[in-house]
């Protein structure tokens, strides 16, 4: 994507280190970090310079790339695969990526592993470059034909960032959304602030910006009585983790707009890469890890002063406690389809079945 006329990935080598975008300083400042350890990409993912789960894949990938720079022992791959793992338990693409790293590095010989660990790494993120487009594709047929049945702007609600800014490139939610504005077909989007973090206010809406994407920022409240009057014709956002049942871990208060989306008759709609799905689990809501984040996310807001200086302040009474869940699931009976790089299918096991039919039992993994 184009940031002031230049084309832009979220990550990419620079020299003996990776390039990321510093998502903590957007939307007021536009930062390219250096990450030259194995560390400092862990602490990236864990702070949330990088974020959203292709990407976090994406930088843990090359995370063990500049671990086995330093150390391609069986011992530097295992402590790699360690610390990496451990950053944040709910995206599921950060388990994807580093098992797919093992795999394809343990068998070879420390000698070969660093330049092979470089190779993998830029595979993972050229095809979540090309799943994202495709997820694109696929998406915003559903968002032509919502135009073509009303004959006026389609206006799509999200959640949370599912862009180009959370993938490598392109984005999943909002990939659909490029699409069909670069196609021509009238579409407006209502994004969610997405609080505590609000990378619907800062990042989504950073990202619309850029792209010439007609869009209006909303308290996250405001979704249920958007439908109730008819103003949102479809609902779009990622997921970070999804079960083989198709049960979707995402942003927490995504769970809510569904709720909202069904009652009113809204269609409901989640993007996701292969990466994002997790074969073995079968209960979202029992079963998926939910990352319980600091409480200063809560209490406390940074923003941009009347000068466009940065700063900090306290929100919540002083003295009183808060608690920060991360994410929530969405049963799959509330999602009307899963958007995926292969196509769209009802949010159920066989629905996934029918797009990823290597995984029906007695066929290859």
């Amino acid at each position: 994507m184009r940031i002031d006329g230049r084309p832009y990935r979220t990550i990419w080598p620079d020299g003996d280190a990776v390039a990321v975008i510093d998502q903590t300083q957007l939307p007021f400042r536009f930062e390219i970090r250096r990450l030259a350890t194995r560390d400092e990409a862990a602490d990236a993912i864990r702070s949330m310079v990088v974020r959203g789960a292709p990407l976090i894949g994406a930088t843990a990938a090359y995370g063990v790339a500049l671990a086995l720079r330093d150390d391609p022992s069986d011992a530097g791959l295992g402590e790699a695969l360690r610390v990496l793992g451990a950053t944040r338990p709910t995206a599921v693409n950060l388990a994807w990526a580093l098992a797919r790293m093992e795999a394809a590095l343990r068998p070879l010989a420390p000698s070969a592993r660093h330049g092979a660990a470089l190779a993998e790494a830029a595979s993972i993120c050229d095809e979540d470059v090309a799943a994202c487009e495709a997820i694109g594709v696929h998406g915003a047929r559903l968002i032509a034909e919502a135009h073509a049945r009303t004959g006026r702007t389609v206006n799509v609600l999200t959640h949370c960032n599912a862009g180009w800014l959370a993938t490598v490139d392109w984005g999943t939610a909002l990939s659909p959304v490029y699409k069909a504005h670069d196609a021509g077909i009238p579409v407006h989007v209502w994004v969610d602030e997405t609080r505590p973090r609000g990378q619907g206010a800062a990042l989504t809406a950073f990202e619309l910006n850029a792209h010439g994407v007609p869009h209006t920022v909303i308290a996250d409240n405001a979704g249920g009585h958007l439908m109730q009057h008819g103003q949102v014709d479809l609902c779009l956002v990622g997921s970070d983790r999804t079960t083989a049942t198709g049960d979707v871990a995402n942003k927490i208060g995504t769970y809510l707009k569904a709720l909202a989306a069904h009652d009113n008759g809204v269609p409901f709609y989640v993007t996701l890469p292969l990466s994002t799905i997790d074969w073995s689990l079968e209960d979202g809501v029992r079963e998926i890890p939910i990352e319980e984040r600091s409480c200063r996310e809560v209490t406390h807001v940074t923003g941009a002063d009347e000068a466009g200086d940065l700063r900090t302040v306290r929100i919540v009474s002083p003295g009183s406690p808060a608690a920060n869940p991360a994410f929530d699931v969405t049963p799959a009976r509330l999602v009307t389809a899963l958007i995926t790089e292969r196509g769209v299918a009802p949010a159920s096991r066989e629905g996934f079945l029918s797009l990823y039919p290597e995984r029906r039992v007695g066929t290859a993994a």
